[in-house]
């Protein structure tokens, strides 16, 4: 192999777009209470993150909805509970609840959402939840989301 390609091919192996942090996260739903992961793992090298979310069953938002929040595991519970007064037409989420970092929209049979947050909302240290607050699935649906590196 030609001295030029051995070199080239070195520094491609080496180029920091090779080696970068994956800065988001696919997560599915169903028709039944639970998400396909209950870990997120986030680089602290990202600079925001981006989670899709995709309800892969078939029944409608009213019946079998599904978000993704994400709030300190503390306000979890708080959050969730809160979200009963934002409704469905506000996605489960208390309008201006600032314990909410980030939220999906209630998703039905077939649809998706994204949501893209900065990771320096995130502290060092800090216990994050996700979780789904339709009524009734924050005490099954629900992972934890950490920082890396």
């Amino acid at each position: 192999m030609p001295r030029q390609t051995l070199l080239a091919a070195l520094l491609a192996l080496l180029s920091p777009s090779l080696w970068a942090a994956t800065c988001s996260v696919e997560i599915a739903a169903s028709d039944r209470i639970a998400f396909s992961r209950n870990v997120i793992e986030v680089s602290r090298s990202c600079r925001e993150f981006t989670v899709n979310l995709q309800h892969s069953g078939s029944q409608e938002k009213t019946l079998m909805g599904h978000n993704w929040v994400l709030a300190r595991a503390a306000d979890q519970q708080a959050v969730a509970h809160a979200g009963l007064v934002g409704g469905m037409s506000r996605s489960f989420i208390r309008p201006g609840d600032a314990r909410v970092i980030a939220a999906t929209r209630v998703l039905g049979g077939g649809e998706s959402d994204s949501v893209t947050f900065p990771v320096a909302l995130l502290e060092e240290g800090q216990q994050y939840l996700f979780f789904c607050s339709f009524p009734g699935h924050s005490a099954l649906m629900k992972g934890t989301l950490r920082l890396v590196d």
